[in-house]
């Protein structure tokens, strides 16, 4: 009996009880729901780093560099490709100018610089756009999935990746390397790159994986005087 004169039933509370349960046990886990609801982006650490494999790495604007992790590994293995298909009176890569962008996975190349003897020389300058810059851009295909000539003759890669995956700049890179490399013409562009293949001794099409690989070192090794093929 309730002391303030109002009949309460073991019923009417157990039932209350049940409800109130219901409600509390509701409200807790609706908290975690709307707590999920909204979760919190998580970016990787960019690594700071002043060098890419053998070279100092000096930024156009002179900031430090950031990378994400994979992507500094990826220039460093591009990096020693390009060194590891260069004549070999030059030095490895000593410095590279370059600047690497805000998210840490695109970078704009300008310069590798070598040694030869005691002279410190530029293997590929954006500038100066002759067979050893063809070459370079050619390293990169190689590497990197996305590749583009800025005006100034400076080359951006994306982090990723490399191989053949038939986009318009892959294409467009094959007809301008068959032009200006191998004296080709672009028109009908597969069979000419598959002539130069066999020129260097590989038997499969370009418009593959291992083709693509063949192709794009070939034209590195003939942009930078290492292997004329002829």
């Amino acid at each position: 009996m309730d002391h303030n004169g109002h009949p309460l039933s073991r019923r009417w509370l157990l039932a209350g009880a049940a409800a109130a349960s219901a409600v509390t046990v509701a409200g807790v886990a609706a908290r975690p729901a709307a707590a999920t609801a909204a979760p919190t982006r998580t970016t990787t650490p960019l690594v700071v780093r002043d060098g890419i494999a053998t070279a100092q790495l000096r930024t156009v604007d002179g900031a430090v560099a950031r990378f994400q992790t994979d992507f500094h590994e990826r220039l460093a293995g591009w990096l020693a490709f390009w060194s590891a298909n260069s004549p070999r009176s030059w030095s490895v890569p000593v410095e590279v100018v370059a600047s690497v962008g805000a998210d840490g996975d695109t970078l704009t190349l300008h310069t590798v610089r070598h040694r030869y003897g005691v002279q410190l020389r530029d293997g590929f300058a954006a500038g100066r756009v002759d067979a050893a810059w063809w070459g370079t851009l050619a390293s990169l295909h190689h590497h990197f999935p996305t590749v583009r000539a800025l005006p100034d003759g400076s080359l951006r890669v994306v982090d990723g990746a490399g191989g053949w995956t038939g986009s318009s700049a892959q294409v467009a890179f094959a007809g301008a390397a068959l032009r200006e490399l191998w004296g080709q013409q672009p028109t009908g562009w597969q069979e000419h790159a598959n002539r130069v293949l066999r020129r260097a001794g590989h038997r499969t099409d370009v418009a593959s994986r291992a083709g693509w690989a063949a192709f794009t070192r070939a034209s590195l090794r003939r942009g930078l005087g290492t292997e004329s093929y002829e």
